[in-house]
C-alpha cells in the first residue's frame, strides 16, 4: 500500500511540473500561479493546447479549433468519479452565467462505457461532451486519469490559461471564466 501510495504521489507530482512548464512560454514553472490545485498563466505565459477533437456522446464530432475567438473550458469526467457528480451542477450553472459572455463549455468523459457517461450527462449538463474511453485527450494534456476531475480554461486564443486539478464550485469557477473573458484579445505580432 505504501509503495502505491509512492507512486501515485510522484505521477502526481511529474504531471505538475509538466503542467506547469507547458503554461510557461520559455519554460519557466515560476512564471504561472499555482496555489491550491489551481494553476494560473498570465497572458504571456500561455502555450497553445494540444489538438482537442473527436467523437461526441450524442453523436456527430468536436474540434476546438472551431472555437478560437471563445473562451472554452474542457471539464475531463467520469460517470465513475463522486466528485464529478458533485461537481456537475456548478459547471453548468457557470456555463449557463457566462455564455453570454463568449464562453463555452465542453465535457470529455474519461474510462468509461458510452450508456453509462450518456445516462450521466442526462439532464445534468446541455454542453456538449467528447467520448474518450482511452482518455487519450486528458494524457495529451498532462492530466493523468487519476486527477479526474480536472478543469482547464482556454483563452479565446486556444492557449491553457487556468488548470485546475479538483472538483469546482461556481463561486470559485466563475470569476476565474469570467476574468479570462473579459481579456483583450492579443495583438496580432504577439499570437
Amino acid at each position: 500500500m505504501g509503495v502505491r501510495r509512492l507512486a501515485v504521489g510522484l505521477l502526481a507530482a511529474a504531471a505538475t511540473a509538466m503542467l506547469l512548464s507547458g503554461c510557461t512560454g520559455d519554460g519557466r514553472e515560476s512564471d504561472c500561479d499555482s496555489a491550491g490545485g489551481i494553476v494560473e498563466c498570465a497572458p504571456e505565459q500561455r502555450s497553445a493546447a494540444p489538438k482537442i477533437a473527436g467523437e461526441l456522446l450524442a453523436g456527430g464530432s468536436y474540434d476546438v479549433v472551431d472555437q478560437r475567438g471563445k473562451v472554452v473550458v474542457v471539464n475531463f469526467w467520469g460517470s465513475w468519479c463522486a466528485p464529478c457528480r458533485a461537481e456537475a451542477d456548478d459547471l453548468e450553472n457557470t456555463y449557463q452565467a457566462t455564455k453570454d459572455a463568449g464562453v463555452t463549455f465542453l465535457g470529455i468523459n474519461v474510462q468509461d462505457s458510452r450508456d453509462k457517461a450518456i445516462a450521466f450527462e442526462e439532464g445534468r449538463v446541455s454542453y456538449p461532451s467528447i467520448f474518450d474511453p482511452g482518455s487519450r485527450l486528458a494524457l495529451d494534456m498532462d492530466i493523468p486519469p487519476n486527477t479526474i476531475p480536472a478543469t482547464v480554461v482556454l483563452d479565446r486564443e486556444g492557449r491553457i490559461a487556468t488548470v485546475i486539478r479538483a472538483a469546482v464550485r461556481q463561486e470559485g469557477l466563475q470569476p476565474i471564466v469570467e476574468r479570462i473573458a473579459a481579456e483583450a484579445p492579443a495583438p496580432a505580432g504577439q499570437r
